[in-house]
């Protein structure tokens, strides 16, 4: 029997031998540092610090907006020196808490104290995770407290680890498995403390048979949690596949993964949750892996929130050659660079440059209807028809299509030969209905305003009109 995996997929070229034996470096710099935010999905959080306001390493700057939402912490000490909008790496300009590091990088009170996690409530636990400002690292960057709430704790049978690390290039979880796994596996303990029905899984994929084998040394002998190991393939990773990889069990995007009793956390918010809850370190630094066959020299490092990817390729010794492409993130789902002088967020991932822009070199011709997009989507949908829709502005057929289920893993477009921006189409369409979704929404919720306070209205006429009856019968009797 093979190893388990999804329907679908594709094999693009993997490109980690650049970094994937590169240690963890750390990285600092003097100057400011960039906090948007907006750097988690959910609402922004509201800054509760002020311009010339002293800061220490730690301290939270902006506090979350919302029950969706994430605080800020800032990474340096320092000085707050603006709030304004700083441009961000999809090119649009997000307000921002702007510090000026004073170089001693000197800690908030409380940072490092550690704690025993056997003697914490699960509500500890929860408001520890949530006050550190975690998010999902992996890229979505989803409240990591709201997900470990779900309706019901017990309701929860499998919480997954996601170590597979599918997107090309990109080797910083590997690295953290094969450096940190002890903490890694300790933020799984952690998380299992709130579930106790829940099997623990760290999945990975095997084109990483080191941190398979480091792996399953750290979890012998724990009852509840096991290694295991799935086959390499694109988008493995994505939250819906891995899930059904794992389990055999479905979702959609109408869903929550609690809704088929599963929780999927990458493992590098694993080492966040450890790291805050066990050693009161909150987030304010993650690994980033910077590779490309245009960087001078390559690896993974480990810098603080709010540092220029300017100043970190810098540090890398640039590069060696001139760079038709800049990513933030891997080749698939990251996104293209406008200008480097933009802040590490806490989904960040990766910066990756390359000589050759392979989607410019190609030029898109008609399609050819050879199916191979239907047949590697992960989804199960049909992208000729949906670009079809997408492209005629008919949103109600993009939408009766499945074009909503669409995760944007670029598998489509990789695979397709007239090199078609099939998933750059259907982005702009998802934008487009989840608009016109709102619009509708509001217009739905004025509607009942409006019913509400018509039938109100009658009430109260109808109520006029009865005292005035009332009023006319007693004076008549009279």
């Amino acid at each position: 029997m093979g190893l388990s995996t999804f329907k679908g997929g594709a094999h693009p070229y993997e490109g980690k031998v650049l970094s994937e034996n590169c240690a963890i470096k750390e990285l600092s710099f003097e100057g400011d540092y960039v906090f948007p935010l907006s750097q988690h999905i959910g609402a922004p959080a509201k800054p509760c610090v002020a311009v010339g306001d002293t800061v220490l390493a730690g301290q939270m700057i902006a506090e979350a907006g919302g029950f969706i939402s994430a605080n800020v912490l800032s990474s340096v000490s320092g000085t707050v020196k603006a709030i304004e909008p700083r441009m961000q790496v999809n090119g649009f300009p997000v307000m921002s808490i702007v510090v000026e590091s004073d170089g001693r990088f000197e800690p908030v009170e409380g940072t490092g104290v550690k704690r025993d996690i056997d003697a914490l409530s699960k509500e500890e636990i929860r408001e520890l995770v949530k006050a550190s400002g975690i998010v999902g690292l992996g890229g979505a960057g989803f409240p990591t407290s709201v997900k470990l709430m779900p309706k019901n704790d017990d309701a929860i049978d499998y919480f997954i680890a996601n170590g597979s690390e599918c997107e090309p290039y990109l080797t910083s979880d590997y690295r953290l498995m094969m450096e940190c796994g002890e903490e890694v596996v300790g933020g799984m303990k952690v998380c299992l403390k709130l579930f106790p029905n829940a099997m623990g899984i760290i999945a990975i994929e095997d084109n990483k048979p080191e941190a398979v084998k480091h792996m399953k040394e750290l979890v012998k002998g724990e009852s509840r949690i096991k290694v295991m190991e799935l086959k390499t393939k694109y988008p493995e990773g994505g939250e819906r596949q891995l899930i059904n990889a794992v389990t055999g069990r479905y979702i959609n995007s109408s869903m929550l993964p609690a809704d088929a009793g599963c929780i999927v956390h990458n493992v590098a918010t694993l080492l966040a949750v450890y790291e805050a809850v066990a050693e009161g370190k909150p987030l304010i630094e993650k690994v980033i892996t910077v590779t490309g066959d245009a960087v001078a020299d390559p690896g993974n490092f480990r810098v603080r929130l709010g540092s220029s990817y300017k100043k970190i390729l810098e540090a890398c010794g640039g590069l060696k050659t001139e760079a038709q492409k800049l990513i933030c993130g891997g080749p698939m789902m990251g996104q293209a660079l406008y200008e480097l002088d933009c802040p590490v967020t806490k989904p960040s991932s990766a910066l990756c440059a390359f000589v050759h822009d392979e989607v410019a070199e190609n030029p898109t011709t008609p399609c050819i209807r050879c199916g191979r997009c239907v047949a590697a989507c992960p989804e199960h949908l049909v992208p000729p028809m949906m670009v079809k829709a997408a492209n005629a502005d008919d949103m109600g057929a993009f939408e009766k299509l499945g074009g909503m289920e669409c995760m944007e893993c670029g598998t489509c477009s990789y695979v397709c030969p007239a090199r078609r921006p099939l998933t750059q189409t259907f982005k702009y369409a998802r934008k487009k209905v989840a608009a016109l979704r709102k619009v509708k929404a509001a217009e739905e919720k004025q509607r009942k305003e409006h019913e509400e306070a018509a039938k109100k209205e009658a009430e109260k006429k109808a109520e006029d009109l009865k005292k005035h009856e009332t009023g006319k019968e007693v004076q008549s009797w009279r």
